[in-house]
This record gives C-alpha cells, sequence and structure tokens, in this order.
C-alpha cells in the first residue's frame, strides 16, 4: 500500500462497528443487482451493474441527497462514460477524453462486490487503457449514519505513474455546498498566507450562487442557471457538506500540508451547473510503481432537523462547528 490518506483520529470514531448492518441485493432504478446496505437509520445502495457508484444515502424513506439522472438508470454497455449520479473514484488531474482515458475511464460494465461484516467492497473490471485497478470499500456504523469510504487506486502497468485519487460526490438539485476555510486571523498578527484558493477558467466569482464569508464558503445549486461554476482550495481538515431540504450531507477528509496536490494545491472542489453540484476531494499526487496502491479515506455523516435561515458565518458556526468538530 502506497501512502494511504486515512487519519488515525478519524477512523477511532468508526470503533463502535458491529454486526448490525443488513446487506442485501436489491433492484434499484431498473439495476437487478444492486447492493442495499443498511442499519436501521441510513441505507446505501451500491451498483454492481455498473461503475461502482454509490447511488443512494439516505435515510430509510427519506429523500436521496444524491443526484440521479434518469435516462442514465439502469442501462450498461454504453461505449461512454455516462456520470449518472451518486459517488464515483476518480483520477486526477483531470484529462480530456480525446487526449487519455486516464480520468473518463468507461465503467459500465458489472463489477465484483465482496460483501463484509459491515458493508462491502466494489472492484470494477481492470481499465485496461489507463493500465489502473480501482476499489471502493464501503462500512457503515452499527447505529447513527456514519460511513467510511475506502477509494483504492492500484497501478498494474509494467510503468510507474503519477495520479491522485479524487472522490466526486454528485448532489441532489436544489440545495446548497458548503466548505470550510482553515483557522482565521488578524493582521499584523497572522502574515503568512494560510492556503491556495483556487479558480478555474470559467469561475466567475460575480456570480450570485457564491456565498463568501470569513470562514466558509457557500455555492448555490440551481437548476435554472446551466452556467458551470467551481473553486478550490486547502484545508488540512478538509470536509465538504450540501444542505436540502432540512438535511446535511457531510464528508470529511484529513490532507496532508507537506504533500503536492494536483490542480494548484486543492484538497477540496466544488462544482455546479444546472443539473447538481459535485463535492470532490482529492489525495495527494503519489507516483506509484508498479503493483503500488493508494488510498484515500472519506468520513461521512448525514443530519436532519437541519435549519440554515441565513447564510453567515454566525448561523454556519451554530449549525456546522458541532458537526466538524
Amino acid at each position: 500500500m502506497k501512502g494511504g490518506t486515512t487519519a488515525p483520529a478519524i477512523l477511532l470514531a468508526l470503533a463502535s462497528l458491529a454486526m448490525a448492518q443488513t446487506i442485501e441485493k436489491v433492484n434499484y432504478a431498473g439495476w437487478p443487482n444492486c447492493y442495499r446496505i443498511s442499519n436501521g437509520t441510513v441505507e446505501l445502495i451500491v451498483t454492481s451493474d455498473v461503475g461502482p457508484r454509490i447511488i443512494r444515502y439516505g435515510f430509510i424513506g427519506g429523500q436521496n441527497l444524491f443526484k440521479e439522472f434518469k435516462e442514465q438508470m439502469g442501462k450498461s454497455g454504453e461505449p461512454d462514460w455516462q456520470i449518472r449520479g451518486g459517488h464515483r473514484i476518480w483520477v486526477a488531474p483531470e484529462v480530456a477524453q480525446e487526449i487519455s482515458p486516464i480520468t473518463y475511464a468507461v465503467d459500465n460494465d458489472p463489477v465484483k462486490i465482496d460483501v463484509t461484516a459491515t458493508g462491502l467492497v466494489a472492484t470494477p473490471p481492470l481499465e485496461e487503457e489507463a493500465g489502473l485497478q480501482k476499489q471502493i470499500e464501503v462500512r457503515l456504523a452499527a447505529s447513527g449514519t456514519q460511513v467510511q469510504v475506502s477509494h483504492r487506486i492500484t497501478n498494474r502497468n509494467m510503468w510507474a505513474i503519477e495520479l491522485a485519487p479524487w472522490a466526486l460526490t454528485v448532489m441532489a438539485p436544489g440545495g446548497v455546498g458548503l466548505t470550510g476555510l482553515p483557522p482565521r486571523g488578524t493582521h499584523p498578527e497572522v502574515l503568512a498566507p494560510t492556503n491556495p484558493l483556487i479558480i478555474w477558467a470559467f469561475t466567475d466569482l460575480g456570480d450570485p450562487r457564491w456565498i463568501f464569508l470569513n470562514k466558509y464558503i457557500g455555492l448555490r445549486q440551481d437548476p435554472k442557471n446551466k452556467v458551470p461554476q467551481k473553486i478550490g482550495h486547502f484545508n488540512s481538515d478538509t470536509w465538504g457538506a450540501y444542505y436540502l431540504n432540512g438535511e446535511l450531507f457531510l464528508k470529511r477528509y484529513a490532507a496532508f500540508p507537506g504533500k503536492t496536490y494536483a490542480d494548484m494545491g486543492a484538497s477540496f472542489e466544488m462544482f455546479t451547473n444546472g443539473d447538481m453540484l459535485e463535492l470532490e476531494t482529492l489525495g495527494p499526487l503519489s507516483r506509484l510503481k508498479p503493483g503500488e496502491t493508494v488510498e484515500h479515506v472519506e468520513i461521512w455523516s448525514l443530519h436532519r432537523g437541519i435549519k440554515i435561515d441565513r447564510f453567515d458565518d454566525a448561523t454556519l458556526d451554530r449549525v456546522l462547528k458541532p458537526l466538524v468538530e
């Protein structure tokens, strides 16, 4: 295993994992071979006919906070890459499809599923053109909503390759994406910069969907506005959240300040268009020798009864600080 991105402090929160989950094969959205993982409070649906995608995460009987592209549900075998929705693993930095298959590798074939005591391991076929073997492991806590999602990429080429694991969660429309900046300070007490703020050629900081605060950055998903927006930053305590209909999805990842990250140093990126909003975390760039694996771990949680009536620092501190800290 090459330089994993797991923080022991975060993994301690999963010490209560026990044999209280149910795992069953179900038909979901037209795919007959999906796997449902539940602990009586929340459920996750993982595809095995394609992907893999974690296509659903929500409270039992509640909304799916993940986007589903209806026209792509239940289908398989397409010649081109399909977004489908849900959560996926990719390779950074992003490379256009016409240049290389390394990012937009087609994943429309059946996936091998190994059921575990607390979830499952999903292993898609080897990406032969890129020479990469991906894998996602899902572990659901015995109670509550906490999920550990481990993303692995193994180099099956005969040569070394540099890449970064990239975990993208596609959120349902109509909500607000949020992320936190590193601890703030005052001038002249703090003179050194604390983190990069990264923008793309299409980023418009004047777009009314942006929310720029002292401690937080927000981005509204507006189905009526199809213009893409994206921003990135680095935070050693990386997290992204999505607020929709009184519920909040939170994903966390412990980044490494001493390592090199793609996209000018981003450990977190947030993207939106008219269809969805993506919360994205990136592991550091790793040079993988043949046979080496890199792992990138996120911790998820889901919260309901959340009320954000104003997007200001005081309100977000009240709602988010107890969940993040």
